[in-house]
């Protein structure tokens, strides 16, 4: 007999599932008077905050919505999607935040796949919505965003519905509810989709609390700091940072639209500790001219993600003031799950070794089980050579649900109980992952794999280089040869020679690019290149 199993039985009052609609409530009760939300001139308490959320919860049950049931957003960084991320699950709803800058196309899909019961939509998004409607085959609720700060020639109505007078159809003493079960559905996020539709990755409310605290403690966050929405709250739920900054006590700046001079104006502003961004916002900040910068008051902390980092960014940004650690993550692990932890004795490295380190993908976050490169056949982890690559496998509870409506995708992607990224890395005697390519971007020429990514690092050294995208391009001989796609810095020509000879000083033979094609390279909203684009021009 196990006297440790015997009466020893979970019930209310030791066991409650875990949920980050909690630290919105303690927020409210501890902090009520002090600023949460600034956007533009408006502002919010926490008392106001979370009025606001119960309020449009009670105003969603009183038209129907129910556990189980998904209410969409379609919206920028505004206070209006950082209340869904409280309200929606107040009534046991799945908030399904869908990306701005998608085609009608996409958007019906989204909406028909995920059963949606509302959309919340800005007004400035109306001509996608409206053509996304007409091919919808079935009746949803619209309700608008009127923003006064969006662009008021790009508004027009779209539903019935306004936020704000739906919102005041609510009651503020509306008796929300907590999940019964902290494996209950939260969110709902569509991945982008390089070929066929976008699938649904689904969040539970035990996985956005651990996300939140893990997020916390590896990034040293303080209580009371402020944050500045650069992740669109659409793209994992913005990290995850509408739930972890409540949980602080922080205050939440929105940024609208990515706009660099605007940032360096909030920073100043409201003197903005933390925030994250991919790595091609980090270098629209360093490439900014001179009269759109301010000189920092203090330290700014940067998560960089999306997309593997040049080293080269890292010099820039602390040129500036900012303190940059990379992280990694997908949507379909909350977000980021490993960082790249600094160590002590690295400090007596030079420079560029520095940068070289900070732009590996590290070790996992606390709140990350298992963080692994395995030979995707035999599932046994690869050799700690920074050599041997390798697949990142993740294990723990900030690995999604699944997929929604697709058994078949989930089980793929959750093969002999890993998660299985797609991302090739290899790992370094010391732990630390680097990420070589994504499974199908690697480059197979003359029988000898290829990194892209080493190759766009190389090119990101050179001072007339903004951003450099690296692609498979066919080739009779060879199969494949790596083919260069450069955004330059502005009046700082250079000459398809000048980065081939460049690549050549540091690079093996069969690794120079063969082609070099100057362009602005097409990106994602989250600042990811466009690979597959770059691809079809090839």
């Amino acid at each position: 007999m196990n006297h440790y199993e015997t009466n020893l039985d979970k019930n209310k009052a030791n066991y409650v599932p875990l949920t980050p609609l909690t630290f919105l409530k303690r927020a409210r009760e501890i902090y009520p008077n002090y600023e949460a939300i600034i956007y533009e001139d408006r502002k919010y308490t926490w008392e106001e905050v979370y009025k606001r959320a119960v309020k449009f919860a009670s105003a969603l049950s009183k038209i129907g919505i129910k556990k189980g049931d998904t209410v969409s957003f379609l919206a920028f960084n505004t206070p209006e999607i950082f209340e869904g991320h409280y309200s929606v699950p107040m009534v046991g709803a799945v908030l399904n935040t869908i990306n701005i800058r998608l085609d009608a196309n996409t958007i019906s899909y989204i909406l028909d796949h995920s059963d949606a019961k509302v959309l919340v939509v800005d007004r400035q998004l109306h001509v996608e919505v409206k053509k996304a409607l007409k091919t919808l085959n079935k009746k949803i609720t619209i309700i608008d965003i009127d923003d006064k700060n969006a662009d008021q020639s790009k508004l027009e109505k779209i539903g019935d519905l306004e936020y704000e007078s739906f919102l005041n159809t609510g009651d503020e003493n509306f008796d929300w509810q907590m999940p019964e079960d902290e494996w209950q559905a939260i969110s709902l996020s569509y991945t982008s989709g390089t070929t066929g539709n976008p699938k649904g990755v689904v969040y539970h409310h035990r996985g956005a609390y651990l996300m939140s605290t893990g997020s916390s403690v590896a990034w040293n966050m303080p209580n009371r700091l402020n944050f500045l929405t650069v992740v669109p709250m659409f793209h994992c739920n913005g990290w995850c940072y509408p739930w972890t900054v409540p949980m602080l006590n922080g205050r939440t700046i929105c940024l609208r639209n990515i706009d660099i001079k605007k940032i360096f104006e909030l920073i100043d502003k409201y003197e903005v500790t933390h925030f994250g961004g991919a790595p091609i916002v980090l270098n629209m900040i360093t490439g900014a001219p001179e009269s759109d910068k301010k000189k920092l008051k203090q330290k700014v902390y940067v998560l960089t993600a999306g997309a593997p980092p040049p080293s080269i960014i890292f010099k820039k940004m602390r040129a500036l003031g900012f303190e940059v650690m990379h992280v990694y993550g997908l949507t379909e692990t909350y977000g980021h799950v490993t960082q790249c932890a600094w160590n002590d004795e690295w400090n007596n490295f030079d420079e560029e070794k520095q940068n070289e380190i900070k732009a590996r993908q590290g070790v996992r976050y606390p709140n990350t089980e298992g963080v692994v490169v395995l030979d995707p056949e035999t599932m046994k982890e690869v050799p700690k050579d920074g050599k041997t690559i390798g697949e990142i496998m993740i294990r723990g509870n900030v690995v999604m649900k699944g997929y929604f409506k697709d058994k078949d995708a989930t089980d793929k992607a959750m093969k002999d109980g890993w998660f299985h990224s797609g991302d090739l890395a290899v790992m370094h005697p010391d732990g630390y992952v680097k990420i070589q390519d994504r499974s199908k971007d690697i480059i197979i020429s003359g029988g000898e794999n290829i990194s892209s990514i080493e190759i766009e690092n190389t090119l990101s050294k050179h001072p007339s280089v903004s951003i450099a995208a690296v692609v498979a391009k066919p080739d009779e001989k060879w199969g494949e040869v790596p083919c260069a796609f450069i955004e330059m810095v502005k009046d700082k020509p250079v000459s398809e020679k000048e980065l081939i000879d460049f690549c050549k000083e540091t690079l093996a033979g069969f690794k120079v690019p063969k082609k070099v094609v100057f362009c602005e390279l097409p990106k994602t909203s989250t600042g990811k290149i466009q690979k597959f684009e770059l691809r079809k021009q090839v």
